[in-house]
């Protein structure tokens, strides 16, 4: 099997791992119509599925430690379809959270399994730039669920628009299947001591790396929940499509994560972060203006930042915790939604306060906090794990 084909393969893993996260969230009246609840109440589709995420992401390791990483990923991204299809058609909403929930059940098995694949699979520059590979397709996955299901709900409806969702999970699931190769017999990772596997995930560095996902999670929520309400009033007035226009910022990180991932590899994940934060700061900064262009620009930098600082954290936590990757990715699933949870919170005492630019501030502050972590813990020769990486057979073979 070939190095593309490979790099397709990862592409994919993290499409599918986020391709019907945010799926039901541009369709939140049609539900609110359809079970007969508000459109906030809706909005629980979404909250439900990242809890699921949070929850069963940490045991994901211990989980899925036995089974081919291959399979664990394409059949998790198959058997996504089903509770896409029971959401499509639930009768009740209870119904409809429930199905929305199996949901996020499933998720960490594509994601936590890919990431600790890729660490398995590439030695250290090799991984870094795979994972940015995976992050673009994240992002790919984030937003093309969104643009499908908005784009198919005003032609047949949103139940049926959930019904092209869940062929996209299982025509995906089949493509990773068919493009990643096997992992072989089962791995020695996560499958240590229970107190040497908690020594390790409470080491600094990883620690660092988990505190990091929750902040820039919670920077990325931040802006992208107030910035539309600022977009909505005086003197701009979007109204509800060119809102939700502005997630296409998000289709820059497409381009620009995988050229990050490249530049990681000669650099690391804490150069290539640290570098992210800048750019974050400039993005945040460029917001404050009232030209829309500049505001746009600004988001994009900002958002493109987040998911390069994802990209690099994920690199470094398979990098760093070699015995436990899976696990330790779980956890770090954990703190980015629980810090994405806060980050739609905290930031509302300085918008009422100082509107937009207190919104600025929190995301200043929260990617200051990156910087600091990042600059502190991410260090050379801070492995924490007994396995060592390996070049993948895939790259033997060109």
């Amino acid at each position: 099997m070939n190095r593309r084909t490979v790099r397709l393969a990862f592409f994919l893993c993290g499409c599918a791992a986020f391709i019907n996260l945010y799926a039901t969230q541009g369709i939140l009246r049609e539900l609110a119509a359809a079970f007969g609840v508000t459109a906030e109440h809706a909005g629980q589709g979404v909250s439900v599925t990242t809890l699921a995420v949070a929850i069963i992401a940490p045991f994901v390791g211990t989980l899925a430690a036995r089974f081919e990483r291959r399979k664990v990923i394409a059949y998790a991204a198959m058997v996504g379809a089903l509770p896409v299809i029971w959401s499509a058609h639930a009768a009740g909403f209870e119904s409809f959270l429930a199905a929305r929930f199996a949901a996020g059940v499933l998720m960490p098995f594509v994601f936590a399994i890919s990431i600790a694949y890729i660490g398995e699979m590439f030695v250290r520059e090799e991984a870094t730039e795979m994972s940015a590979l995976f992050v673009a397709g994240t992002t790919l996955g984030g937003s093309a669920g969104r643009f499908v299901t908005n784009l198919f709900t005003s032609l047949i409806g949103w139940r049926h628009a959930l019904d092209v969702i869940a062929l996209l999970c299982l025509a995906t699931g089949v493509m990773i299947y068919m493009c990643l190769p096997s992992s072989g017999v089962a791995r020695v990772d996560d499958e240590g001591a229970r107190g040497s596997r908690w020594a390790m995930l409470t080491r600094r560095p990883l620690l660092a790396a988990f505190l990091v996902g929750a902040c820039v999670l919670a920077s990325q929520i931040a802006t992208f929940t107030f910035v539309g309400l600022r977009l909505a009033a005086a003197p701009f007035r979007f109204n509800t499509v060119e809102i939700g226009a502005i997630y296409a910022v998000f289709l820059v990180a497409v381009v620009v994560t995988p050229i990050a991932g490249r530049v990681a590899a000669r650099h690391g994940p804490r150069n290539t972060a640290l570098a992210a934060v800048v750019l974050a700061f400039v993005g945040a900064l460029l917001t404050l203006s009232d030209s829309v262009s500049v505001i746009l620009i600004g988001l994009a930098l900002g958002s493109t930042a987040v998911f390069v600082e994802q990209a690099s954290a994920n690199s470094f936590i398979s990098q760093t915790a070699a015995g436990v990757r899976s696990t330790a990715i779980g956890v770090y699933l954990s703190f980015y939604y629980f810090g994405g949870s806060l980050g739609s919170v905290l930031p509302v005492p300085w918008w009422r306060h100082w509107g937009w630019p207190g919104c600025v501030a929190f995301v200043l502050g929260a990617q200051a906090m990156v910087a600091v972590l990042v600059f502190l813990f991410w260090r050379a020769g801070t492995a924490v794990g007994s396995v060592k990486l390996r070049p993948c057979e895939v790259t033997r073979t060109q």
